[in-house]
């Protein structure tokens, strides 16, 4: 593998920045499908593949979300043109005799289910900061917040499927007159070890 060029690399992490206001410029399905179709490459545990994602592109649907939000949230995510639901199935292991078939990986899970589960949230986990990383790639602006209350989220959304809300993420395209300097970031030396 190569080095990504110094432009790509600045696109996805120096010139990032969390925007404060959309441009009210709608995102085609089709990008959504390209960006899924990227963030489905990520690698998980055992190929297990937990994350799910909904995507609010409809206004009722963003609505729909708002009584969960924190109130400081509320303005940022109903104006953004995409909101991302990154969620898990805690099933997801039904799913492993199609994505992992040399192995009989289901019976690990199904027979230890706190196991599942902490596989499941770390493995979407996962997933999110990919679609995070895909988004940006693709010329989208991110904001990723776990500002909202899950359990109503997961009630809203998610009782016909039974998946389990883990953060949210705003997609579209900033205002571009609204960049601002970066917060301080911990150094190497106060946030590694090396040994």
């Amino acid at each position: 593998m190569t080095s990504l060029p110094e432009e790509a690399l600045r696109q996805l992490f120096d010139d990032a920045r969390t925007p404060k206001v959309w441009l009210d410029k709608e995102i085609e399905p089709a990008l959504l499908l390209q960006l899924y179709n990227l963030v489905k490459l990520a690698p998980t545990s055992g190929n297990c593949q937990p994350g799910r994602f909904t995507f609010l592109t409809h206004v009722v649907s963003k609505e729909k979300l708002r009584s969960a939000l924190s109130v400081g949230n509320v303005d940022h995510v109903l104006s953004a043109p995409v909101v991302v639901i990154v969620a898990h199935d805690p099933l997801f292991y039904e799913e492993l005799p199609k994505l992992y078939p040399e192995v009989d990986l289901r019976s690990w899970y199904a027979e230890d289910i706190p196991f599942a589960e902490e596989t499941a949230f770390r493995n979407s986990t996962l997933q999110g900061g990919y679609l995070i990383l895909a988004a940006r790639a693709l010329g989208l602006d991110v904001w990723p917040i776990s500002g909202f209350d899950n359990s109503m989220v997961d009630t809203l959304f998610f009782e016909e499927q039974g998946w389990h809300s883990n953060f949210i993420v705003c997609l579209g395209h900033a205002k571009q007159d609204q960049e601002s300097e970066r917060l301080p970031r911990l150094e190497f030396e106060d946030a590694c070890l090396m040994l």
